[in-house]
């Protein structure tokens, strides 16, 4: 297989090795950094310290990892459905399903491995050069740091793994491809088998409904002592992983109100259509934008709320100050997730034009022109970012919250408060988000307007 798809690999892969490189250019960014910071605070003493640092950075290490992970794995799911025709050739000819399935992991593996050196490489230069000027211009201190923190190859592992895995999870419709699909016109449908679907759809609603539970279980005990905030950890977790394993009902009916919203034009409509039509192209394109605004959200609204709950209390100018300067960090860190995920959305769209081609050259043969091609594309992109980052707003005002109460609910006289929402995050947000629908179509509108329709109709 990779023989045959390795000049189309090499570009599939671009965007997945930039998501690696990202991921693990913030892994080994936060690492030496965080070595500064020990260098600087703790000059080699103070364990407890030490290790209170390096867990908070490996807690965001892990969470642009997670984003990654599911950018990766969305990424490689796409590329398979566009590779059906190749695989049930290749089946035809007597491979099997599970090495082509290996084949697919190898190829995540070695996407992994370059994504991983490249930013490995980068984030230390970037951590020294940082350092230096910040040196240079008094605002650190000339003492002696750390030149490599070994801790630095662990993003890099992880990188490797998670890249690994998710190619793997990615490929699974690899072994849905039957030989025969080799001597028609194979497309992904997109269509699971029912069975497939009542679990996937009983399992979301068991998460959704037992972390919603622990999530308010947490909100009471929070009530009288900050643990409740584990409790309320440990629900917001399942919730949001029950929402990713039902993303496939929740997202296409978020996006079937959307489209409404964007008139009742043939470009519009069409682009409606093909969201809801294959529910699983249009989940695995919008779910990293959805991670990323939820992220976002989420830790903007729980800082706020810290803030608002504690100098209520307290009164005190320094709390304040303290945490504003927190929640720019923690969103800047978050923000960083939000990359990844974008990235990820671009992709995925680019790749289903790609697969696309017969689709939009019947189109073109039919009348459409190259205008309304374009605004299909847009129109497309658009409502997946307006559906994600409207539902990523409302699960973030809400899991903010309850992190905020659950913690800091014992200590608030008030008992129950509103949200403190950021209106300043959100506003940025949407702004991002619509630069995003716009950027995100831009390419696959171009590459859809370059294909010919005689071609696209005679690619059986």
């Amino acid at each position: 297989m990779s023989a045959l798809t390795s000049a189309q690999a090499s570009k599939e892969h671009g965007a997945s090795i930039l998501v690696t490189s990202l991921a693990s250019f913030f892994g080994v960014v936060l690492i030496q950094a965080t070595a500064f910071l020990v260098d600087i605070f703790c000059g080699g003493e103070g364990g407890a310290a030490i290790t209170a640092l390096y867990s908070v950075a490996l807690v965001f290490i892990g969470l642009a990892l997670y984003v990654a992970a599911v950018v990766t794995s969305n990424t490689f799911a796409t590329i398979v459905a566009g590779r059906t025709r190749t695989i049930a050739l290749l089946r035809l000819l007597g491979a099997r399903a599970r090495d082509l399935r290996r084949s697919v992991a190898r190829e995540g593996f070695l996407v992994g491995l370059f994504g991983g050196a490249v930013g490995s490489v980068l984030g230390i230069g970037a951590s020294h050069l940082a350092r230096a000027v910040a040196v240079s211009a008094g605002q650190l201190p000339d003492v002696a740091y750390t030149t490599v923190q070994p801790l630095v190859i662990l993003p890099v592992v992880i990188v490797v793994l998670t890249t690994t895995l998710a190619s793997y999870v990615g490929s699974r419709k690899v072994l849905d491809v039957t030989p025969v699909q080799a001597t028609g016109g194979a497309v992904d449908t997109g269509v699971e088998a029912p069975r497939s679907r009542r679990v996937r759809t009983v399992l979301s609603i068991v998460l959704i409904a037992g972390g919603v539970a622990l999530l308010g279980l947490g909100i009471l005990i929070g009530m009288v002592n900050p643990t409740g905030v584990l409790v309320a950890f440990l629900g917001g977790v399942a919730s949001f992983t029950g929402i990713m394993v039902g993303a496939y009902r929740i997202l296409p009916a978020t996006l079937r109100m959307v489209g409404r919203l964007f008139g009742r034009g043939p470009a519009a409509r069409l682009a409606s259509a093909n969201a809801i039509r294959y529910p699983d192209r249009s989940t695995r394109t919008a779910v990293g934008l959805l991670i990323g605004v939820t992220l976002v959200t989420t830790f903007a609204v729980a800082m706020y709320s810290y803030r608002s709950m504690l100098v209520n209390e307290y009164d005190e100018a320094s709390v304040d100050q303290v945490l504003t300067v927190t929640v720019g960090i923690m969103t800047g860190l978050i923000g960083f997730s939000a990359v990844i995920a974008a990235v990820g959305m671009v992709n995925n769209l680019l790749l289903s034009i790609l697969q696309r081609t017969r689709e939009i050259g019947l189109l073109r043969a039919l009348g459409f022109t190259r205008k309304q091609i374009r605004a299909m594309i847009v129109s497309e992109s658009s409502q997946m970012v307006v559906a994600s980052m409207g539902f990523g707003l409302i699960l973030g005002i809400g899991y903010g919250w309850a992190a905020a109460q659950s913690l800091l609910g014992s200590l608030d006289s008030r008992g129950l408060t509103a949200p403190t929402l950021p209106w300043a995050v959100i506003a940025g947000t949407v702004l991002c988000g619509g630069l995003l629908a716009l950027g995100a179509s831009l390419t696959p509108a171009r590459r859809a307007n370059q294909i010919s329709p005689v071609v696209a109709l005679a690619d059986a």
